[in-house]
């Protein structure tokens, strides 16, 4: 008989809100687009994100309402609403900041380190560069959490290995694209990696969460994965004729619930209508 465990709810939220502000972040291309089809391409890679979202939302507050202790700790999201318990939607709606445990990569604005609101010009290079160092980084996780000894995760991650697979492939190519392209593309797509590699020393560090999801089969080591994740970056960047800019600098800890200024900007306006009518139901 396989062996059974259950994964620690904080590492469930840490998966759940990737996905989620990632594909927030990716739907405000949505009527943008530079082409039509990319339109459609984010939307749907937007659509991917939220599914895997709520499925690990759905997993994380079944483990919380299960759970006297885990239960006590998120209180706060326990209303009327929801008859006493959490839901998918009071995790995604009613945390503030600070409760969020996302990368922060996936929370930076379309545009470069001087954008002060999401309302920043939008450059294209800059979002193909971010899906493509996340997408070549959940690859790995999602194909190691199809072992993990917590059956619901284990299937979660064998689904949301087949959409990130088309993710990374279409951030890739437009990668490529850009940086074998004309002067200016490549510029871009320079100067949008120079920005977002170093928001990529976050993948590597660790948490409490993610040793307990070791140490019960549950969960994958990440800095296990660093060396096939640079080999796969590597090997795009160098089709593209990109320079790898060196990973240095301050350590952003978005997993530890300590974000950018951007952090609140993105919830304030994926919240406020379910915080304007939290009864609201539809």
């Amino acid at each position: 008989m396989a062996s059974t465990a259950t994964v620690p709810v904080d590492h469930l939220l840490h998966l759940a809100d990737n996905a989620l502000v990632l594909g927030q972040r990716n739907a405000e291309w949505c009527g943008h687009g530079p082409i039509l089809e990319e339109d459609l391409a984010l939307a749907n890679n937007s659509l991917d994100l939220l599914g895997q979202a709520r499925l690990l939302y759905q997993h994380a507050a079944s483990l919380i309402n299960a759970s006297t202790a885990e239960a006590a700790r998120f209180s706060h999201l326990q209303g009327a609403r929801t008859g006493g318990a959490v839901t998918e939607d009071t995790l995604a709606y009613f945390r503030d900041t600070h409760e969020f445990r996302n990368f922060t990569l996936l929370e930076l604005p379309h545009s470069g380190p001087l954008a002060s609101t999401t309302a920043g010009d939008r450059d294209y290079a800059t979002t193909i560069a971010r899906n493509f160092l996340y997408s070549a980084l959940m690859v790995l996780v999602w194909d190691r959490l199809q072992t993990s000894a917590d059956a619901q995760l284990a299937a979660i991650a064998a689904k949301s290995l087949k959409e990130v697979r088309y993710h990374l492939r279409h951030a890739s190519d437009w990668l490529v694209r850009f940086g074998d392209g004309t002067d200016e593309s490549h510029a871009r797509a320079q100067a949008a990696l120079n920005h977002l590699m170093p928001y990529c020393q976050e993948f590597w560090i660790g948490s409490a969460a993610d040793t307990a999801a070791v140490q019960n089969g549950t969960g994958v080591h990440v800095a296990d994965l660093q060396a096939d994740w640079s080999a796969l970056v590597d090997d795009t960047l160098g089709e593209a004729t990109l320079q790898r800019p060196a990973m240095n600098g301050y350590v952003t800890q978005g997993k530890q619930g300590v974000h950018s200024e951007h952090m609140g900007f993105l919830l304030a306006e994926m919240q406020s209508l379910a915080r304007a009518h939290p009864q609201a139901v539809w």
